[in-house]
């Protein structure tokens, strides 16, 4: 045990994961054979390198399948065609351990990249898939309808339905870099994280050799408009958007906020851009980042009592107020804490975003900050608000929360800078 933890007389701690056969992992190393593989795996404890296991926050329901007997514990995914469609990288971020520290940059090639160790019994699983898909939205289509996209056959068909390249990523933190970005020790970091998940990972604070966590939370799917190798290409246009889960927005439609009408408008933000034609012939590309980070991560449960509580309250919802119902509820406004969210730009080997479909200064800081260059702030328009969103609107404002000025909205209208929401 780290001499610097002192455990609680009242949790018997215990060490489970790691063995003599366990790999060992460089984080930030030059290559996938240097760096080497992550190893979650339940089946054969003692090749186990991590702490935790894949899957994220379903990693729980992989549970119950076990234990109902639906799945075998020994069961190894077959991964025979299941290559990425769109190969990313490798880039000069990915060896640099201040760049990319909750993701792992080689988990969408495992397959290939660790195949001798895979034949050699080692239950390695990709962290990372990337495929192929259409996107069909209504909002897409009207905009084709209204003449403000054009088919092209090509990136857009005729009846509105987009092209892109996804990939899914599961989180892999690597503790040291983790707490670095926070501003806390790695010895704080372990504890609390044990702590707060009421004890569930033992390793955090009994195996300081381990240091990196696969922790039970939601990921983040990329949506890519255009030919991913122009990513990183910074004399490509890059139209881009991180977003932030809104279930209750981005699919039901529910209009106390602009997270689906700033997410459908980033889209076509994103499909406009990758159409058109920048300096030399080429053309532009479009990225939706959409992390799950439900109700500013408080929770859907949380985010739902304090629309009741801003609802029902003397004198009804109002913009003062609209901070301290939450903080009442949760104890803090916001817990999206963006330190983490650049990484995955950087495993795209993104230098620069020409056009960022945002106007939160939390998000633009967080990019800048990790060395991306962002140059314009486009702007939701003002018809895309709900009226029942506006208190959200003014709250932000009164908060701070954009910085005041003026930018061009898609239509070409000046728009108060700050009348989005993120």
């Amino acid at each position: 045990m780290p001499h610097d933890v002192a455990p609680s007389r009242h949790i018997r701690l215990t060490s489970h994961s790691g063995g003599s056969g366990a790999l060992p992992i460089r984080w930030g190393a030059a290559t996938a054979a240097e760096r080497g593989p992550i190893v979650g795996t339940t089946s054969d404890r003692a090749k186990r390198n991590v702490i935790g296991t894949h899957s994220g926050s379903y990693s729980v329901y992989r549970a119950l399948a076990v234990a109902a007997g639906a799945l075998q514990r020994s069961h190894r995914a077959d991964l025979t065609n299941t290559s990425p469609t769109d190969i990313i990288g490798p880039h000069p971020q990915w060896s640099d351990p201040g760049h990319i520290v909750s993701l792992d940059p080689w988990g969408a090639t495992v397959s290939e990249v660790f195949a001798g160790e895979i034949a050699a019994g080692y239950d390695i699983r990709p962290t990372i898939a990337v495929t192929k898909a259409h996107v069909i939205l209504p909002e897409v289509i009207e905009a084709v309808q209204k003449g403000r996209l054009v088919p092209d056959g090509k990136l857009l068909t005729a009846n509105g339905a987009a092209l892109v390249t996804k990939a899914a990523i599961e989180p892999v933190w690597w503790l040291p870099g983790v707490a670095k970005r926070f501003g806390c020790s790695e010895a704080d970091l372990r504890r609390v994280l044990f702590e707060e998940t009421g004890g569930m990972y033992p390793e955090l604070v009994t195996r300081s050799d381990l240091e990196v966590f696969l922790p039970p939370i939601g990921g983040q799917t990329l949506y890519i408009f255009g030919d991913p190798l122009d990513l990183p290409r910074p004399e490509v246009e890059l139209t881009a958007r991180v977003h932030d889960e809104c279930n209750g927005s981005d699919v039901f439609g529910s209009d106390i906020c602009t997270c689906r009408p700033y997410l459908t408008h980033a889209i076509e933000e994103c499909i406009r851009g990758a159409q058109a034609k920048a300096d030399g012939g080429r053309g532009g590309v479009g990225l939706i980042s959409y992390s799950r980070k439900e109700g500013r991560a408080l929770g859907e449960v949380t985010k739902f009592l304090v629309y009741n509580a801003r609802k029902r309250q003397v004198g009804g919802d109002t913009a003062d107020q609209y901070f301290a119902r939450t903080e009442c509820v949760a104890g803090v406004q916001d817990m999206r804490f963006q330190e983490l969210m650049p990484d995955v730009l950087h495993w795209l080997g993104i230098r620069k975003i020409h056009r960022l479909v945002s106007m939160s200064n939390l998000k633009y800081d967080a990019i800048t900050g990790s060395g991306i260059e962002v140059g314009e702030r486009v702007n939701i328009p003002d018809a895309l608000i709900p009226a029942d969103a506006q208190v959200e609107m003014q709250a932000k404002m009164a908060a701070g929360y954009f910085t005041p000025g003026v930018v061009q909205d898609a239509q070409g209208l000046k728009q108060t800078r700050g009348r989005g929401l993120d």
